[in-house]
């Protein structure tokens, strides 16, 4: 019998306190002794880990009957089919692994997760992620307001199924939004604004996603950032964390360079104090990586975050910077459209209040721009209805094909460039030239 789960929530606080930074895989597969193994290797890894059960797309997407015809067949799956198996496979999955040391998250990408939360809860798991906006507007057409009132059930179905003595975990992925070119400001706004609404049905227990961007000082502003928001935003009561995505756009083709951005990425949790990092792997630019390039993924973040030192210890940011300011400014303004925010952020996104650059939803006013300036920053080179600045020298020039490529691969180019150095204070700083937008 599969032993409780312990609160996701409060194992990342605990390796916090200990000053040990929490490290965990994108990892799924369907067959279930495949994704046994997974996470049984990824819990003996030399790191402090968390496991991942990643779904398929075919569950994600809410085609549950391909998932089942799937597993009738045996067909290969690109994850965990959790609706498809039955509570019993996915217990036995997780049997003599999921305990108080060993936390497993859910991931999916679904914008109707009940079913997936149906499963997940049946199966004794109280960790999963996502959100209303951030599983909704960048990976299909599914209208915002019915993401929104899927998620909001979605929300109350997972907190009234906690088991007695676990606190439901989830956590936002809005701080990812397509991730790369979107400006920090909007994404620490809406993993906040996601959190707001996981607890305003019914969570007690959440965490604010970023993911790693062009660089790393308005990174480490980001994130301090983050964490100041949430700080000020959440309820005392409501237990939270941040967590760090090492880069999510065009990945370096190089193994060393691929290496070098994971170790950055590893650093930048450290500094800013993020609790978890969600790697990724030496295989990325190529395919969907092994478990034995997981597990080193893991052990290559864990060891290059106990050599930076211990995470939390970075104090959140005083200084109203950039990013603190434009975050800031989104979320009041969202929540001063209406107190529930199930009304409040289709409103905004009907309004061009929010508005996510190079996202082609029919809910997206699209008169969003994001660019890399020269000194490797993102900035907005317009920001449409939103009620923030766009940077002035470059909201008149257009962008152009060359700059676009060029924004896109300035990150692989650069850790793949063998003269590649880091600062010598954990402070990678881009050669970089001005790009056309």
């Amino acid at each position: 019998m599969t032993a409780p789960a312990p609160s996701f929530g409060g194992f990342v606080a605990a390796a916090a306190d200990a000053g040990r930074l929490v490290v965990q895989p994108r990892m799924g597969f369907g067959d279930p002794g495949l994704m046994r193994s997974g996470l049984a290797r990824t819990r003996a890894a030399t790191a402090h880990t968390a496991g991942t059960l990643t779904v398929d797309s075919y569950t994600r997407v809410g085609d549950l009957a391909a998932a089942r015809a799937a597993v009738a067949e045996g067909s290969s799956l690109n994850g965990y089919p959790i609706t498809a198996h039955t509570r019993a496979t996915t217990r036995a999955v997780l049997d003599g692994l999921l305990d108080e040391d060993f936390p497993v998250q859910v991931r999916h990408g679904s914008a109707r997760p009940r079913a997936i939360v149906r499963a997940l809860t049946a199966a004794g798991l109280d960790a999963t992620e996502g959100g209303p906006v951030s599983y909704c507007l960048p990976y299909g057409r599914t209208p915002l307001r019915e993401s929104v009132d899927a998620w909001a059930r979605s929300c109350e179905l997972f907190a009234a199924g906690a088991r007695p003595g676990t606190v439901p975990h989830l956590e936002s992925f809005g701080g990812c939004l397509l991730g790369q070119l979107c400006p920090p400001g909007l994404l620490v706004a809406t993993s906040v604004l996601e959190c707001l609404f996981f607890v305003q049905f019914g969570l007690r227990s959440v965490s604010l996603s970023y993911a790693q961007q062009t660089d790393p000082r308005q990174d480490e502003e980001a994130l301090r950032a983050l964490r100041r928001l949430a700080a000020e935003f959440l309820p005392d009561d409501v237990d939270h964390h941040v967590v760090l995505y090492t880069y999510m756009g065009v990945y370096p083709r190089t193994e060393q360079g691929a290496t070098r951005l994971l170790e950055a990425s590893a650093r930048l949790a450290v500094r800013s104090g993020a609790g978890r990092l969600i790697v990724k792997t030496t295989a990325e630019a190529h395919r969907i990586p092994t478990v034995e390039e997981n597990v080193r993924a893991l052990e290559t973040a864990a060891a290059t975050a106990a050599l930076t030192g211990a995470p939390g210890s970075a104090a959140a940011s005083e200084g109203d910077d950039e990013v603190y300011q434009e975050a800031r400014t989104l979320i009041e303004t969202v929540l001063d459209l209406d107190a529930d925010l199930s009304r409040a952020l289709p409103a905004a996104f009907a309004r061009g209040l929010l508005d996510v650059p190079f996202c082609l939803h029919p809910d997206n006013a699209g008169r969003s721009l994001g660019f890399v300036d020269p000194a490797g920053r993102l900035r907005w080179a317009r920001t449409g209805g939103m009620p923030i600045r766009p940077d002035r020298a470059a909201e008149a020039a257009p962008l152009t094909s060359a700059g676009l490529l060029a924004a896109l691969h300035h990150v692989a180019n650069h850790y793949d460039d063998p003269r590649h150095r880091d600062g010598g204070d954990g402070h990678d700083r881009p050669t970089v030239t001005p790009l056309a937008v």
